[in-house]
């Protein structure tokens, strides 16, 4: 405005003769116009510029201030605590296939890649669903050469992931299926929130793999009590995650609650459970990302209250309640009573391994059914042998199944003679050896006996006890 003012006061100017003096003494003319209008253009240039520099500043000035509070709640989403680490590797550039155990990120980092979900619909890589198991340990898994015949060539459809205190040293082969799948670990104590931080801390690297559609945890004394095949398909086919949850009114379930969760957690939404969990991705997903439980349990959930057993069940319980199945999918044995949960030696009993393979009931995707357990606990490191045994003869009948049938009356029988090495070394009378048979129907075993001598009843009697089972003789 003042720049216009200044143009119309030299336009009166020069209209009613005034104008500056000039080098040749005249007035009036063109020549005071000259001299001004480069002064005026200067002027108007210079606002131009100081404006555009003020618009540049206040952009800048707000990405910058939209940056920081991105970061700040994405901290504070991931380690509760609200303070951001000082310098986040997004690690944006690498694939799940790429990243591998020694990622280098920290938790804070690893909870925040592993909580990402893509909302665009499909993988734009091949993607073979896969069951990741997740052994949380102090040291070394005393059950490692039942683990190893558990998963023989299964390789496609599984990963591991093992979690031991910080300083121990696996001594794996090479050829170990467990050799290079320890992850970054920190200190665990027993009924202390770094348990739940341990766990999500497998959850989270096992994440990281797109593959991984399935979510189970397993301790060091763990063992399968079925083969893999069984096993893929009873979790990959389950339409619900298994999560140990129960309430229970007494001292060492309600009686732990602390009214200062609430509003988020209510005494009757309290609840109890094993901590050995099997999850789905979408429940893994949630569990990595939780602050708002984590926060009310880490503070108010400590000693004796031991968080482990009421953390993951009581937030599965309030958010998924219709997607759990209630129950856990490793067996304890508590007939004997106590606080603890009985434990297992050389001296195994093979009426336990029966009793949870068969002598079930349980609920599985809406119906009744007997087969409730996968895994069990406790084993000591000296009952290895007996389970390995157990278990080499149980895959020795799997792969028998694939054979060629051969049907005798109503039986399906499968002969050993391929196998006999194995089968002798487990009986007394070799020259009795090929009369043993094996029925296999309904993924329940016996010993089907098909001669009439002596010998061969004992030794088919032998070869029942083996595998857990009463012989069924049918001798023509």
């Amino acid at each position: 405005m003042q720049s216009r003012a200044s143009i119309n006061s030299l336009s009166d100017e020069l209209a009613t003769g005034s104008g500056g003096v000039v080098k040749n003494g005249s007035t009036g003319g063109k020549a005071p116009v000259k001299e001004i209008w480069p002064s005026m253009l200067f002027k108007v240039f210079g606002l131009v510029l100081a404006l555009g520099t003020g618009v540049l500043v206040g952009v800048v000035a707000s990405l910058h201030l939209l940056g920081v509070f991105s970061t700040g709640m994405l901290s504070s989403r991931v380690d509760g605590a609200g303070a951001s680490p000082q310098q986040l590797h997004l690690h944006l550039l690498d694939t799940h296939a790429t990243l591998g155990l020694n990622h280098g990120m920290t938790d804070s980092e690893l909870l925040w890649r592993a909580s990402m979900v893509p909302a665009r619909a499909g993988l734009p890589i091949k993607r073979t669903p896969k069951v990741a198991f997740m052994f949380l340990t102090v040291g070394p898994l005393p059950l490692a050469p039942l683990w190893e015949l558990f998963f023989k060539g299964h390789k496609v459809f599984y990963n591991i992931y093992v979690h031991s205190l910080p300083g121990y040293e696996p001594k794996e082969y090479p050829s170990s299926v467990f050799f290079g799948r320890h992850v970054s670990s920190q200190e665990v104590k027993w009924g202390d929130i770094s348990m739940n931080d341990a766990e999500r801390r497998l959850l989270a690297n096992a994440l990281l793999d797109f593959d991984n559609e399935r979510f189970v945890l397993l301790s060091e004394s763990c063992a399968p009590i079925w083969n893999f095949t069984f096993t893929y398909n009873y979790l990959m086919n389950s339409n619900q995650s298994f999560v140990g949850v129960f309430d229970d009114p007494g001292p060492f379930g309600r009686g732990r609650y602390n009214p200062r969760m609430a509003p988020e957690v209510a005494v009757e939404q309290w609840r109890k459970g094993a901590q050995w969990f099997e999850v789905s991705r979408e429940l893994a997903i949630y569990i990595v990302s939780d602050v708002k439980y984590y926060q009310k349990f880490r503070q108010f959930c400590q000693d004796t209250c031991y968080v482990d057993e009421h953390y993951i069940p009581t937030m599965m319980y309030i958010e998924f309640k219709d997607k759990i199945a209630g129950r856990s999918v490793t067996a304890v044995d508590w007939s004997k009573g106590g606080s603890h949960p009985g434990i297992f030696g050389k001296n195994l009993a093979q009426e336990f391994l029966h009793r949870i393979r068969s002598d079930q009931s349980c609920t599985y995707n809406g119906s009744p059914g007997h087969v409730c357990y996968l895994f069990a606990r406790k084993f000591r490191p000296d009952s290895l042998q007996p389970l390995l045994r157990n278990a080499q003869l149980r895959r020795m009948l799997s792969i028998q199944r694939e054979a060629p049938q051969r049907t005798t009356n109503r039986y399906v029988l499968w002969p050993l003679a391929k196998h006999r090495g194995e089968l002798l070394r487990h009986t007394t009378k070799r020259r009795h050896a090929t009369t043993v048979r094996v029925l296999l129907r309904l993924e329940v075993m016996v010993v089907d006996c098909v001669c009439a001598c002596a010998p061969c009843k004992r030794q088919a009697a032998t070869f029942a006890h083996l595998i857990g089972r009463t012989p069924q003789s049918s001798c023509r």
